[in-house]
């Protein structure tokens, strides 16, 4: 089956990653460019708010148990996160401040729960194409030679209030 359209380049953000999981991977998009035409109207984005960390330092696991909870993440134990930057997708709409970073307590006292296994979901790792589908008006991509980050705007921060 072959279907043709004319949608904005604005509007093909995501869309082969629909396209694929639709077609369970056997999908094929073609685009190409017809002409410039007024901007017709709003693009619905994501309903989603985002995880965010409020500190810098490093992912623990004992952290992560419990923001996983929240949402999928975009962070592993061990990665280093600064304040402001977008860790994962929150369930809910709107935006949640989260610490990433918070280490267990260390006590001397040994109890049976204490140094129990926990399972981790794995970490939704980020391409270029995911994290421009995935940014909102507030948020913005950093690209390194090392990785691909998001997060919220620094300008946009007098605008947000504190959760």
């Amino acid at each position: 089956t072959r279907l043709t359209f004319k949608i904005a380049t604005r509007g093909l953000l995501g869309l082969k990653n629909a396209l694929l999981t639709a077609t369970r991977g056997m999908g094929l998009l073609n685009t190409l460019f017809d002409c410039y035409r007024p901007v017709a109207g709003e693009i619905n984005m994501r309903e989603n708010g985002s995880l965010v960390a409020f500190e810098t330092g490093q992912v623990t696991a004992y952290a992560i148990e419990t923001a996983q909870e929240r949402g999928q993440l975009f962070c592993r134990p061990g990665d280093q996160v600064y304040e402001g930057q977008v860790v994962g997708v929150y369930n809910k709409s709107g935006d949640l401040k989260i610490n990433v970073c918070k280490a267990k307590a260390l006590t001397n006292m040994r109890a049976s729960q204490s140094e129990k296994k926990v399972a981790l979901d794995e970490a939704r790792i980020m391409g270029l194409d995911d994290a421009l589908e995935y940014i909102t008006d507030d948020e913005q991509v950093e690209v390194t030679p090392l990785s691909i980050r998001i997060r919220k705007d620094p300008s946009a921060k007098q605008t947000r209030g504190r959760r």
